[in-house]
């Protein structure tokens, strides 16, 4: 669902990004009343994941693929502020070093995916996990919240492309959902999955549990937690999926495609997601990839630590 350059015009971009600056500055203010410095290199590892997750695009019907936004994943293990910053910090390396997402359209793409996403999805999965209480409400809660981001998100991405005069509302709308139900399936499955997996071996990272963050050990769950995500990107990632994820089919399927502007891949190290230099084409993406979870991870716990103030980060 990252958009590229073109498909937006100027009073679009300019309101994207406004209202993206504002809800990114905000999360970081709430981030600074809500997390510790022991917690903080949780948010990399969150970010570290979810790059590598959205590198791991999944077939489904119709001839198009889909890749998880993690955005509710991380509000439910890390609250929503903190997804804010973690999906944030995510499309900010993927559109300036893989050309992933234009950069008149980053806004665009925060707005859909960093603050859409994780904070509408948060109040369903509030909302549900009070209704059906204990880690069963929390899986139920999760997966169908993770279902509800994706199609809000695409929701907005229509309304963009509408207001933009890129494609008409009536048509985008059923092209856009009817795909991006599909694939929030798929999200929904993946995060339920993702939880099942901690609450087995951190259940106290899990807010339904009364987290205990003394008893946490981060450092393990830290390690372990790069060590599995490295695993799937050199296992995984160059084997994922060809197709077109739901914007790529949707625009080529209502004949808007030719409007994307791509972007100068000289000044993209990772274009394509591939290292330069490197010929064979695993490798390569396998090196691009571990260069760009790398500095996910440090974009993401240097974003978190600078404002946290000097009592929270001495804080034991």
């Amino acid at each position: 669902m990252h958009i590229p350059d073109g498909f937006l015009d100027t009073k679009t971009v300019v309101a994207t990004a406004t209202l993206s600056a504002v809800g990114v500055t905000m999360a970081l203010r709430s981030l600074n009343a809500e997390r510790r410095s022991r917690q903080i290199p949780l948010l990399g590892l969150a970010g570290a994941f979810v790059f590598t997750a959205q590198m791991l695009n999944f077939p489904v019907a119709g001839g198009t693929s889909g890749h998880l936004i993690g955005a509710v994943l991380a509000s439910v293990l890390l609250g929503p502020s903190a997804a804010v910053i973690v999906i944030t910090s995510v499309l900010f390396v993927q559109c300036f070093l893989f050309a992933d997402g234009g950069v008149l359209a980053l806004g665009a793409n925060i707005f859909n995916m960093a603050l859409v996403a994780p904070l509408c999805g948060y109040a369903i999965y509030s909302v549900i996990h009070k209704m059906i209480p204990g880690m069963r409400g929390t899986i139920i809660a999760a997966s169908f919240a993770s279902w509800c981001s994706v199609l809000l998100a695409s929701v907005c991405c229509t309304g963009e492309l509408a207001l933009s005069g890129t494609v008409p509302w009536a048509t985008a709308f059923l092209a856009m959902t009817s795909v991006h139900a599909l694939i929030g399936v798929g999200e929904g499955i993946i995060t339920g999955l993702v939880i099942v997996a901690v609450n087995a071996t951190r259940p106290e990272l899990l807010e339904n549990n009364a987290p205990n963050h003394k008893t946490v050990d981060y450092k393990l769950f830290l390690s372990y937690g790069l060590i599995l995500t490295a695993g799937l990107l050199i296992f995984v990632a160059p084997f994922a999926s060809p197709l077109p994820d739901g914007l790529e089919y949707v625009s080529k399927l209502l004949g808007f495609e030719h409007r994307a502007v791509a972007q100068p891949a000289v000044s993209m190290p990772f274009s394509s997601y591939r290292f330069p230099g490197i010929s064979n084409a695993v490798m390569s993406t396998v090196a691009a990839g571990i260069c760009g979870m790398i500095i996910v991870f440090i974009l993401s716990v240097v974003l978190a630590y600078v404002v946290i103030p000097n009592s929270q980060k001495n804080h034991r």
